[in-house]
């Protein structure tokens, strides 16, 4: 007698994940791009501590504008630009960027050492419309803005100019950073 073909896929299917486990996969919701459905870490590379003022999750409960402020306030005072990184938990790039500054050192020091790094909730739950409301509207996400040390806007930029296949490109990116950091 022949088992149900029900109990023969449940038992390749353990029998495959026995042999093999996967790592953890990121669940895209059905509207993302099947283009980026990639294997990702769930759980958030470390970036190191964030400094002073910065803000290093996407969180729809934050005032946005209140941490914009603070940062700006920071950075007058450290001499450092202010870069806002919009978008959201939901955004698969987004956290392909934050593995890729995980995985580059030597941008994420070029970062920390001339911005002070806010990231601002997009979502459903909060699109900062007030505190977002003052810069040129984002054609996708994550989306840069960099606000010198009084918060006036430096540069709105896009990031899939500075994307490279299912990551970022180092050098487009080590120049974006190095372009609008501070003038010493």
């Amino acid at each position: 007698m022949r088992p149900p073909v029900i109990l023969l896929v449940l038992f390749l299917s353990f029998a495959a994940a026995v042999a093999c486990p996967a790592s953890p996969v990121l669940v895209l919701s059905p509207h993302e791009d099947d283009a980026a459905s990639q294997r990702v870490s769930p759980k958030p590379p470390t970036q190191s501590e964030a400094g002073p003022g910065e803000v290093d999750v996407y969180d729809p409960a934050r005032d946005a504008a209140a941490d914009i402020r603070q940062a700006v306030a920071i950075a007058r005072k450290q001499n450092k630009h202010v870069l806002l990184e919009v978008g959201g938990a939901w955004c698969i790039w987004c956290k392909i960027l934050d593995r890729y500054f995980a995985d580059h050192p030597d941008l994420l020091a070029l970062r920390k050492a001339n911005y002070v790094m806010v990231k601002v909730n997009f979502s459903k739950e909060n699109e900062n419309a007030a505190a977002l409301g003052a810069y040129p509207k984002a054609s996708g996400y994550p989306h840069f803005y960099v606000l010198d040390s009084q918060g006036a806007l430096l540069r709105s930029q896009d990031t899939a100019p500075l994307e490279e296949g299912r990551g970022y490109h180092h050098g487009r990116m080590r120049d974006f950073l190095s372009t609008y950091k501070p003038k010493r």
